[in-house]
């Protein structure tokens, strides 16, 4: 293991013995993190864009977290709360509970990650109503377990050559407006992909056989895509009509992602189970579903949890975050890094015709290439040409200090 002091070196071991289903974007392998920058092992710092994949919104190794880590180690380090509880689970659920928007009385229940915590949203909405039918979105994300899988909208590399599939999972489009599934243009559209869950009811699957729709307030991989505000207004009350759940996935849009505490605050809409996860727990293993007490509270006790659901380490890492959101003004800076992004990507827009779409709500925010902007034609390789341009700078991260060319 000494060996291990280039980023050449560490990569012949990897792969010798670990599999190649677990790839990774970069060959720099992290050495530590602080903040938002990264440095590898051989020394080489980079500011880091990816973050986990969204895991890290307060930033790597905060000080307020690291201290809440050591000191609950040095505590115990597991129980199992259905064996032995503790405060701290109890405490984050209150956080959570809280912090979900919408009036109406929640409870919390804890797993590890976002794919768990969406599996057990659609076991208690199906529990809930006695209904099988799960409705999902193209270009929709969740997980890569049998049911995230099957919920998840791409092929490759998520679903191929691994299915079958989950039963009773079914599919409608998204509101993506640049790319309108329908050939409309908002507004003049009036937001009819929202209506087409009707279409769906009596083509695909009725809404006295559907327990949920599934949808993302902003897809993540699918491409950063936030509908407009009267989509979710729609699609919510289409819902409430029929008896049908609204599940929201905050697993990428939650913890402060787009300027709120979570995304549906932007619609103004509660909905009946909402999934957390990600920066929860500033890149601890901890995941929770948060919905309406009457919902969440109809599974029989022990119909849900887990051995490490709500890990006492996470939990109070996870409550960190929380104070940190607070005491730094986490979502107002959040506010103003948006405002920032917006304008410069849209300044670059104006100035680069590859530009096609700015995109998204507050800093969870994306440019889409395309080779011309009247055919919206995507500009595959020419995005493929300047992601190799950025990883022969900077694997993946931009670096703080310019490497030799």
């Amino acid at each position: 293991m000494d060996s291990f002091t280039t980023n050449a070196a560490i990569k012949e071991v990897r792969d010798k013995y670990m599999a190649k289903g677990t790839a990774s974007g970069t060959d720099a392998y992290v050495s530590h993190a602080k903040g938002a920058v990264i440095t590898d092992v051989e020394g080489n710092e980079y500011i880091d864009f990816a973050g986990g994949i969204a895991v890290m919104n307060v930033g790597h190794s905060h000080p307020k977290v690291v201290k809440a880590i050591q000191d609950q180690a040095e505590k115990f380090t597991h129980t199992c709360f259905m064996v032995s509880p503790y405060d701290s689970a109890v405490k984050l659920s209150q956080k959570l509970c809280e912090a979900v928007p919408g009036d109406s009385p929640k409870a919390a229940m804890f797993v590890n990650s976002g794919a768990e915590a969406v599996e057990n949203a659609v076991k208690i909405a199906r529990y809930y109503t006695q209904k099988q039918g799960i409705i999902a979105f193209d270009g929709a994300f969740h997980g890569r377990t049998l049911m995230g899988m099957t919920l998840t909208s791409k092929v490759k590399p998520y679903k191929f050559g691994l299915g079958p599939f989950a039963p009773e999972v079914y599919r409608m489009p998204f509101a993506n407006c640049y790319r309108c599934p329908f050939n409309q243009e908002y507004p003049g559209c009036k937001v009819q992909c929202a209506d087409h869950l009707e279409h769906i009811f009596i083509n695909t699957v009725a809404a006295e056989q559907t327990a949920a729709v599934l949808v993302e307030p902003v897809q993540g991989e699918g491409g950063f895509i936030a509908p407009p505000k009267e989509y979710f207004q729609k699609l919510k009350a289409i819902c409430e009509k029929n008896n049908v759940l609204l599940i929201a996935d905050e697993i990428q849009s939650g913890m402060g992602r787009t300027g709120h505490m979570f995304a549906m605050e932007h619609y103004g809409i509660e909905a009946d189970i909402t999934t957390v996860a990600k920066s929860l727990a500033a890149g601890m293993p901890l995941s929770a579903v948060v919905g309406k007490k009457e919902i969440m509270d109809a599974v029989h006790p022990s119909g849900i949890g887990g051995t490490y659901g709500g890990n006492p380490i996470c939990c109070e890492a996870a409550l960190a975050v929380f104070d940190i959101f607070e005491s730094e003004n986490l979502l107002e800076k959040a506010v103003e890094l948006g405002v920032t992004l917006d304008n410069r990507f849209k300044r670059l827009q104006g100035k680069f015709s590859i530009i096609g779409d700015v995109r998204g709500l507050g800093p969870m925010i994306a440019m889409e290439l395309v080779k011309d902007r009247q055919e919206k034609t995507p500009a595959a390789d020419e995005t493929k040409a300047l992601v190799n341009i950025v990883l022969s700078e900077a694997c993946l991260y931009w670096p703080v200090v310019p490497t030799a060319m």
